[in-house]
């Protein structure tokens, strides 16, 4: 063997052992663990977390129970989903950012709540969220926007709650802010899912009972044989209609197409189609 063979396989053999220490010490180092940046890009917003009691107020407002399936859309780290199970709530958690899915379920484990909050890889508008019986949701008015004709295509009664950010001409049922525990982004809006009652309404009795609504608001009248009463205190919250015409006030509930209740200390019920 000459002498530039002998160095040449020298130099060969020191850089495989090199690579192989290399590879190993490598191999030997964990993988960096996933810190959540406030601002950090998503698909659709920033990230910025939820602060605590501003969750709390949000899942007070809904008045949350153990009978809740609360989804949260675009869930974060994880927090909202997390604090609805901690109630007892099944809670589940739609978020397109894989490492904030892992990150939550991380969460969710340390909180030993993983029997109750789930959480998902999944585009919002993608997403089938009908069968909640609350939503949460932390995004932009334009995005509230977006999905609102479809939660307004959701069961009357479903319980609606934005951190900030509202849905346009939809006026909120109830706003709040909380200045205790929250510095930034503590206001909020509620919403119930109205039945959907706009048109005209056959009465039993033979009358005639007109709507036309605007989300939760509605006007009309009532007409008995000729005469045509106004509707005045008209009011939709989920599935219980009330407003008052001809002196009488109207509590009912809304099932499909069907409205019963009473009318003053009398029974009434309409239909429509």
């Amino acid at each position: 063997m000459n002498v530039k063979q002998y160095l040449g396989r020298s130099l060969a053999a020191t850089g495989i052992a090199i690579a192989l220490v290399a590879g190993s010490v490598n191999a030997q180092q964990p993988a960096k663990k996933f810190e959540p940046q406030v601002g950090q890009s998503g698909k659709d917003v920033i990230w910025v977390p939820t602060q605590l009691a501003m969750v709390n107020r949000m899942l007070d407002t809904a008045k949350v129970t153990k009978d809740d399936y609360v989804i949260d859309l675009g869930s974060g780290d994880g927090i909202t989903v997390i604090t609805a199970a901690k109630r007892g709530a099944t809670a589940h958690g739609i978020e397109y950012n894989p490492d904030m899915v892992t990150l939550s379920q991380s969460n969710a484990a340390k909180e030993g709540v993983t029997a109750k909050a789930t959480f998902a890889k999944a585009d919002i508008f993608e997403s089938d969220f009908s069968k909640a019986t609350v939503i949460t949701m932390f995004l932009l008015s334009d995005i509230n926007l977006r999905l609102r004709p479809k939660i307004l295509d959701m069961k009357p009664g479903t319980r609606v709650v934005s951190n900030t950010f509202d849905m346009g001409d939809w006026d909120a049922d109830e706003k709040f802010e909380v200045k205790e525990g929250c510095s930034s982004y503590c206001r909020g809006f509620f919403w119930i899912v109205p039945a959907k009652v706009d048109g005209t309404w056959k009465l039993t009795n033979g009358g005639e009972l007109t709507l036309k609504q605007h989300f939760q608001v509605f006007s009309g009248t009532v007409k008995n044989g000729n005469v045509v009463a106004p509707i005045s205190d008209a009011r939709l919250r989920g599935e219980t209609i009330t407003f008052t015409a001809g002196g009488k006030k109207y509590t009912g509930t809304v099932s499909g197409n069907k409205i019963e209740g009473m009318a003053g200390s009398d029974k009434f019920e309409a239909t429509k189609g």
